[in-house]
């Protein structure tokens, strides 16, 4: 009778155990929704000191910290995510986002490169390792990266755009100025599509057009291509 009191005692303690770790998270979650994001850290943060291996509290602290800048506290949540559940792809994609924040561009790779063997659909991931290789110019990587993100998101103005810098960056003025061009069709006020294509324009000798991307940049706020406008236009 006494082991079968002291069992019944266990699980009404880790019933209201379970429970008020969860409260702790689900205010979190409101708070982080409100961007009370220390407030929502200090709730995470009880709800993990009773439910050591809660994944997702870790995972939604790791975004406050992120929201709050703090990259290394971000990195460590999302690390502690992967220990717990090894295929939570987001919490590699997150992660892989801090570092390359910390110019750790190589880490950014890999936790990308993980993300989209988890989901392979993920054309956020594709994106983002772009930029990475793009920045250790790695051109022909980007553009597959990015060509890869427009596939699975046809309405991906900024991958375009990316793929057109890319495009830019080997000396496909042709190639850049499709991309700028579809870029701009996606979203008309994409000033630095306008920027950049005419800028390419010129460079082909097309100043009638370079004259009109610029002028449309200018009427979007753009100072200095006004001032190119008045000193090269009609």
């Amino acid at each position: 009778m006494k082991n079968l009191l002291f069992t019944l005692a266990l699980l009404v303690s880790f019933s209201s155990f379970g429970q008020t770790a969860e409260e702790y998270y689900n205010s979190g979650n409101d708070k982080a929704d409100a961007k009370d994001d220390y407030g929502a850290i200090a709730d995470y943060t009880k709800a993990i000191e009773l439910v050591p291996n809660f994944a997702d509290a870790y995972f939604n602290r790791g975004n406050s910290k992120s929201n709050l800048k703090d990259d290394y506290g971000a990195i460590a949540d999302y690390t502690k995510v992967i220990e717990l559940v090894p295929n939570y792809y987001k919490a590699y994609y997150n992660r892989g986002n801090k570092k390359l924040n910390l110019k750790d561009v190589y880490g950014a790779i890999a936790d990308y490169t993980k993300a989209i063997e988890l989901e392979p659909n993920y054309a956020d991931a594709y994106y983002n390792r772009g930029n990475s290789k793009r920045k250790l110019k790695d051109y022909y990587g980007a553009i597959a990266d990015y060509t890869k993100a427009i596939e699975l998101n046809p309405n991906y103005s900024i991958a375009y755009y990316n793929r057109g810098i890319s495009k830019d960056d080997l000396k496909d003025d042709y190639g850049a100025i499709a991309d700028y061009t579809k870029a701009i069709e996606l979203n008309p006020n994409y000033t630095n599509a306008y920027i950049n294509r005419s800028i390419l324009k010129e460079k082909l000798g097309d100043l009638t057009g370079a004259c009109a991307d610029a002028k449309l940049a200018a009427n979007l706020g753009h100072s200095e291509s006004a001032n190119w406008v008045a000193s090269n236009c009609n």
